[in-house]
């Protein structure tokens, strides 16, 4: 049994990452601006479910969550950063101030659970850091440069802080959904049945939150699909990018 702490839990992938948690029997401590469906989860889960309202953009409201889930729970053994604002308007249409508000929410929200839970696992010399990344964010796409580039920023801090912190026994890693049909990917105009159940994601991602590999998928395809992203990202970004404009049409 593990104790967990996730940031963006209330629905979508989130969601269902926490309750298959729970089922598996871990504590679960989730921060949102939103927490209405987690305090459902209460009714079956009350001893090991804390729904803590929080904003990822705010650093006070993201240490206080993390004290109490130390002081409910004990040591955190999995910090999980999956916040998430995305939006769908090319460069010229998108102005300067949603860039900083994407990335204030994607990258600068995992940064701040860095500096509020790392501390604490340093003094463990234990626990692992999960931030929820994106193909885009490898690949490109069309008209979603502000999300993406925030995606890519995270995967460049990962690999940073897994250097740092391995004398420390903390490990860094990151979940790489698919095209998930979500609040998050409703602009996305690819039709719902070629994107993949937000429940059967978040289960995967569950069951292999232990995983070592530092790029952590819900299936094997998936990893699959990844691993071939990794080696030709441009060729993949366009390549989705007029797939995803046939679809629309």
């Amino acid at each position: 049994m593990a104790n967990v702490l996730i940031i963006g839990a209330n629905q979508g992938i989130g969601y269902y990452l926490a309750e298959r948690l729970l089922e598996s029997e871990n504590t679960v401590t989730v921060l949102d601006v939103q927490i209405e469906a987690i305090e459902t989860l209460k009714e079956k889960y009350q001893e090991i479910v804390l729904p803590i309202a929080a904003d990822a953009r705010n650093f006070s409201s993201i240490e206080d969550g993390v004290c109490c889930a130390i002081e409910r729970f004990g040591d955190i053994d999995i910090a999980i950063h999956n916040a998430c604002l995305c939006t769908f308007e090319s460069e010229p249409d998108t102005e300067y101030e949603v860039y900083q508000n994407v990335m204030d929410v994607n990258y600068f929200g995992a940064l701040r659970l860095i500096k509020a839970v790392l501390p604490h696992m340093r003094k463990a010399r234990k626990g692992r850091i999960i931030f929820t990344s994106s193909g885009v964010g490898v690949t490109g796409f069309a008209n979603i440069s502000p999300y993406a580039a925030s995606k890519g920023a995270i995967e460049s801090l990962a690999k940073c802080l897994q250097i740092e912190n391995e004398e420390y026994g903390i490990s860094f890693h990151l979940f790489h959904p698919p095209l998930t049909n979500t609040k998050s990917a409703s602009g996305i105009s690819v039709p719902k049945e070629f994107k993949a159940e937000a429940k059967k994601v978040g289960y995967g991602l569950a069951n292999n939150i232990w995983s070592k590999r530092f790029v952590i998928c819900h299936s094997a395809s998936q990893a699959a699909q990844m691993k071939f992203s990794y080696r030709h990202p441009l060729f993949i970004g366009k390549m989705m990018t007029k797939a995803a404009k046939r679809a629309s049409k």
